[in-house]
């Protein structure tokens, strides 16, 4: 075994905050807060089945935020791992619907409003990106002041690029009639275990999931009404960040970027680091370093 580098170890003081969503789905993350007061804040959502609680990256952007003088909450969201408990149902990434970040993202920001801040971040990795745009497009109107949207992906163009054209309607038909109850879609349909209702939600063309539809356009399978429909209407200032070998990005991390350039606000704008991957290993301070800068 290696010996670990000194930001490995960077251990910033946080504490445990638990809190509800709206309507009741009990929540938990970790604070991060500078030893000087500060009103702001950057609340992050994790991607698909993931938890900040295991993620090397949470305390070594902690540490970049705190030391900007900003503190930093990152939760476990109701889709974090694979089957969790949620409210009366199931959650975790095998049950999930996206449009159920809603509630998660206004129970984060209540709480952090409850303990003084106003200059509030949404910062969103992966599928947290998706939510991000989700959460706009049904409350447009939030208390976030803008928005940062990492490494958002097509996970509906990943889907249907693995399944293939045929497969993959027959199995979005089929979806289509199981979508509301809990039952089990085969290992055949997902790489991970996954219901029927959330492999709805991720094929559906016209669904909430798809709001980076990447793959459609670069192969020309236009399959959704109004691409990049809730893109379109982000109008907070907004920044969207990939790592050049983002391996989700098609091989082709440069023509996503231009892609997804025609479709932003003019309050928004496109950074791209160099030498990352999807979860920028190796690249977390440059990552939290060009957040925290933007924000200033």
């Amino acid at each position: 075994m290696g010996r670990r580098t000194a930001a490995d170890r960077a251990e910033p003081a946080c504490r445990l905050v638990r809190f509800e969503a709206a309507g009741g789905v009990a929540l938990a993350g970790l604070l991060y807060e500078p030893d000087r007061a500060s009103k702001r804040a950057v609340i992050w959502l994790h991607g698909m089945g993931a938890s900040v609680f295991e993620s090397r990256r949470t305390n070594l952007l902690a540490e970049v935020f705190v030391g900007k003088g900003i503190a930093f909450f990152p939760f476990n969201n109701r889709g974090s791992g694979i089957v969790r408990r949620a409210g009366d149902g199931l959650g975790g990434a095998a049950f999930e619907r996206i449009r159920d970040c809603v509630a998660d993202i206004d129970g984060a920001i209540r709480e952090l409003w409850r303990r003084g801040y106003r200059d509030i971040t949404l910062a969103g990795h992966s599928t947290g990106a998706n939510k991000i745009a989700v959460y706009d497009h049904y409350k447009p109107r939030n208390r976030a002041k803008r928005y940062v949207l990492i490494a958002g992906g097509d996970d509906t163009g990943l889907l249907y690029k693995q399944l293939g054209a045929r497969r993959f309607r027959t199995l979005l038909a089929k979806a289509k009639t199981m979508h509301r109850g809990d039952e089990l879609a085969p290992h055949s349909a997902a790489s991970m275990m996954m219901s029927w209702r959330a492999f709805y939600d991720v094929a559906n063309p016209d669904g909430d999931y798809n709001v980076f539809p990447f793959y459609e356009i670069m192969s020309g399978t236009k399959r959704s009404r109004r691409p990049f429909r809730y893109i379109r209407a982000i109008r907070k200032p907004s920044l969207y960040i990939y790592g050049d070998r983002d391996e989700f990005s098609f091989g082709d991390v440069p023509r996503c970027v231009e892609i997804l350039a025609r479709y932003i606000s003019d309050r928004a704008e496109i950074a791209v680091i160099r030498d990352a991957d999807h979860g920028f290993r190796g690249r977390e301070g440059e990552l939290g370093g060009m957040i925290a800068e933007w924000i200033e």
